[in-house]
């Protein structure tokens, strides 16, 4: 049984099986949703518990989007913080290209979805289609891939990641409508306790899964429910947690005296991925993407702003803009261009990132919660997603299949 725990646990670290498992989630959720049990799951999307006292007592669906998200945004705080000090964004030359393609992939969405939302009651939902979900992307470049250059993977994690950054400061900047200042300086004092500990007690921490949980964790609640006070986006405490988590590593002994090497943010990444693949990610899709429609309601719906602006956004603006910035910076700067990435390698990419859903849902969430505009931002979000999904599909199989014949012909 150990040993089978331990099979799943290490399958849910693969990027194919996480993102089947959010694929999973979503295709239930609609089926649910439009199933003579759809009022039991709209019921338990409302259902409300926690302490009201420190107003908490939040729905099923707050919990999974504020609470859950959190260890998934925290992941991305760590990924942002490794790529800034070890990876490929610690230099400014090789950062330049995979950042432009990001500020072009966030840019031209969001215009597109202005172009049908400009002066209407929905204009404020611009940035639903600027996002990309890393995860989702990464598992069908994961299936498709065993041919094509790692120079696109790596590609398509620093766009990610630098997408991820703007996505966060984003949701910071454009969705906080009050900030109540005392809650937020009382933050500090968790955050500040926290980096202490995880630069000054790295190595103990990396040796010691057990203290994670009852050490870290209980700090990070407490950040984060200070955070969720302050009126600021919660899953954003998780970003500034893990963005303290140190990136060198360091040697640890561990309880059998054995010397290796190890980082906590390593033994933090090997904990938490799992959960997060596994459990958060999941049950987030599971509780967002459940539209109720009817067919004529849907096929409706497809005409309207919100779902064209969202839908074209994500397939054709993320690739538009990601290819349109990579080749202007590419010309500009021909020393720090990558050779081994063909231009049509370039369009599935683009069309990879134009997979927006998990953040672009929380971004749904936080535009139109509590109006008729959140059921049709969401299935612009899922129709987007899933073309862009079969389009990538059909582009890097191509160029999968065209690389098999070269390293055959060799």
């Amino acid at each position: 049984m150990r040993h089978m725990a331990g099979r799943i646990t290490e399958s849910l670290r693969t990027e194919t099986v996480g993102g089947l498992l959010l694929v999973g989630a979503a295709i239930l959720a609609l089926v649910w949703a439009n199933s003579p049990w759809q009022d039991t799951y709209h019921q338990i999307r409302e259902t409300s518990f926690g302490p009201a006292a420190l107003h908490l007592d939040l729905s099923v669906a707050h919990w999974t989007a504020d609470g859950l998200l959190a260890i998934f945004f925290f992941l991305v705080g760590m990924e942002l913080k490794h790529e800034f000090v070890a990876g490929d964004l610690r230099s400014p030359k090789k950062a330049l290209v995979p950042v432009a393609a990001a500020a072009g992939g966030v840019i031209v969405p969001a215009l597109v979805y202005l172009a049908f939302n400009a002066g209407k009651d929905t204009v404020g939902g611009w940035a639903i289609p600027a996002a990309t979900d890393i995860a989702f992307a990464l598992a069908v470049l994961a299936i498709i891939s065993s041919h094509l250059p790692s120079a696109l993977r790596v590609f398509l994690l620093t766009l990610a990641v630098v997408d991820d950054l703007m996505a966060i400061l984003i949701i910071a900047v454009v969705y906080t409508s009050e900030i109540r200042i005392l809650p937020l300086l009382l933050a500090l004092i968790p955050i500040g306790l926290y980096w202490v500990l995880v630069h000054r007690c790295s190595k103990w921490f990396a040796a010691r899964t057990w203290s994670l949980w009852l050490i870290l964790l209980p700090i990070g609640i407490v950040t984060w429910a200070l955070v969720h006070a302050s009126g600021v986006h919660a899953t954003l405490a998780g970003v500034a947690l893990g963005m303290c988590i140190p990136v060198i590593a360091h040697s640890a002994n561990t309880d059998g005296g054995e010397e290796h090497e190890t980082s906590l943010e390593h033994a933090l990444e090997h904990t938490l991925r799992p959960v997060s693949a596994g459990l958060v990610v999941p049950l987030f899709a599971l509780g967002a993407a459940g539209v109720t429609v009817e067919g004529s309601e849907f096929l409706g719906s497809l005409s309207s702003p919100v779902v064209l602006g969202i839908a074209l956004g994500l397939l054709l603006g993320k690739p538009v803009g990601i290819m349109l910035t990579t080749v202007i910076v590419s010309r500009l700067t021909p020393d720090e261009s990558d050779d081994s990435m063909h231009w049509l390698d370039l369009v599935g990419i683009g069309m990879l990132g134009g997979i927006g859903f998990t953040v672009s849902l929380l971004v749904s969430e936080l535009s139109f919660a509590g109006t008729d505009h959140l059921d049709n931002a969401k299935i612009g979000v899922l129709t987007g997603t899933l073309l862009s999904a079969l389009c990538a599909t059909v582009v890097l199989a191509q160029r999968n299949r065209h690389y098999k014949r070269m390293e055959a012909s060799r």
